[in-house]
């Protein structure tokens, strides 16, 4: 297996695992590598150096800061999906979730709020509720 460092147009950057270089020319040449994060197919290979067997046990290029500012920007994406294609139901959440799970309430993606007693209800009776990431931080409260 081969392991390329790989890059978006925006920046976004990631991994790939191929079996061989030709498949990976192969999936970018029929546009089916795309970024996790922002899905666009624009994407090319990084300059990588060679793995060497030495004493270091971490990655010189993990950079923890970088995967945390990755990973606060698809939690807002999926965030802002849910606003923007979901009905918001307020704190009467747990109730409209259990009755569309009966079938008493028409079948839609739904967000609010509730409390832990009632995520707890509805996670022991089946019903499939999942927390919403927190909104990100404002850009005046970030450094």
């Amino acid at each position: 297996m081969i392991r390329y460092a790989l890059a978006c147009e925006d920046g976004h950057e990631f991994e790939g695992w191929f079996s061989t270089s030709e498949d990976y020319d192969d999936q970018a040449g029929r546009g089916l590598l795309a970024c996790p994060v922002c899905d666009t197919h624009a994407v090319r290979k990084q300059i990588m150096a060679p793995a060497l067997a030495g004493t270091s046990k971490r990655d010189p290029d993990e950079n923890p800061a970088a995967k945390r500012a990755m990973m606060m920007e698809v939690m807002g994406r999926v965030r802002a999906h849910v606003q923007a294609n979901f009905d918001y139901v307020g704190d009467t959440f747990a109730a409209e979730a259990r009755a569309i799970h009966e079938g008493k309430s028409e079948e839609r993606g739904i967000y609010g709020e509730a409390t832990p007693t009632e995520v707890k209800a509805l996670v022991a009776d089946g019903v499939p509720v999942a927390p919403l990431p927190p909104e990100p931080p404002k850009k005046t409260e970030v450094n």
